[in-house]
């Protein structure tokens, strides 16, 4: 067939996707209240990826709606379920929402804005947001094993931990850890973790949540992260716009945490600016880039909702899964 279809391209007859512009989107709103102030917005967002009232009622404010509905469509087989079973279980499984991108696309901030938001819907009144960053091998283990450059590959993850907590979590389990990551000294808190317990939903945000690995050739089963998503979003944007959001995003930490004495990457603090941006240029060739092209990109046609980012930060076209 020569060129393999791109399906994300919304002139292809043959893609598994419909295509949506923002201001389309925007009125699937319908008359969803927004129920955040603006100097919640404020707080929920970063200063390296802003968003405004304006946004969230463009585009997130559809977004949870569309999401609430997933949930009581969920909790509705559930109790369909238990009376085809006869079964007298009255543990709710959790709905899990895997949420992917690149390094500096603003999966964060869109995180926690969904996170308040579907809070607020009666569907859900408990919402959890958990980062993959926690389950990251800690430094001396990614030391010992070479992995350092590697840090955010898929092979840089205790990917077992990750399946054992999705599955506790999706079993209903009560009071499940996760281990936390501190983003000062870019690295794993040893004895430090944050407790789940039993939420209507959860929301696991990472690099890689969308990866799915090699299939076994003899047919064994071989679970992936996300076999255990009810839904899942891709933060998508053009990799140069992406590469500029990071250096941006970088040389404002050199002038903020990077000054902390305890912070990792210290050492950044302290270069002229030209030698600092030509480490931050040198970390997204090698490291930030290679995986976008070589892990993370390669998962967006695996996610339910794109949301496909223009100028600073602003989405400005969704593409969502046809059912």
């Amino acid at each position: 067939m020569g060129k393999a279809m791109d399906q994300l391209v919304p002139t292809e007859k043959y893609s598994p996707y419909r295509f949506f512009s923002a201001e389309r989107w925007a009125e699937f709103r319908a008359d969803t209240p927004l129920t955040l102030t603006e100097s919640e917005v404020r707080r929920l967002s970063s200063l390296y990826d802003p968003i405004d009232l304006d946004e969230v009622r463009r585009i997130y404010l559809s977004m949870s709606r569309l999401l609430s509905a997933h949930v009581e469509a969920s909790q509705l087989l559930f109790r369909q379920r238990k009376v085809f079973f006869n079964s007298n279980d009255a543990v709710k499984t959790p709905f899990i929402i895997g949420m992917g991108g690149s390094v500096a696309v603003g999966k964060s901030t869109t995180a926690r804005v969904m996170k308040e938001l579907l809070a607020r819907w009666p569907s859900s009144p408990k919402v959890d947001l958990v980062t993959t960053d926690g389950f990251l091998l800690p430094n001396e283990v990614l030391r010992r094993e070479n992995l350092m450059e590697r840090k955010g590959f898929p092979d840089s993850y205790d990917v077992g931990a990750i399946l054992r907590f999705l599955s506790a979590i999706k079993s209903g389990q009560p009071n499940v850890r996760a281990p936390v990551y501190s983003h000062l000294t870019y690295d794993v808190v040893a004895g430090e973790f944050v407790t789940i317990d039993r939420p209507d939903i959860l929301i696991f945000e990472g690099l890689n949540v969308l990866q799915a690995g090699d299939l076994p050739q003899d047919g064994k089963y071989v679970p992936f992260v996300s076999d255990f998503f009810d839904f899942s979003i891709y933060i998508d944007a053009d990799e140069e716009m992406i590469h500029n959001w990071y250096i941006t995003r970088f040389m404002r930490l050199r002038e903020t945490a990077f000054r902390n004495p305890q912070s990792f990457f210290h050492r950044y603090s302290q270069l002229s600016e030209d030698a600092a941006r030509a480490i931050a240029e040198g970390l997204w060739a090698k490291i930030n880039l290679k995986n976008l092209r070589e892990n993370i990109l390669p998962t967006r046609p695996r996610a339910d909702l794109i949301l496909r980012k223009g100028a600073e930060h602003l989405v400005e076209e969704v593409a969502l899964r046809k059912l």
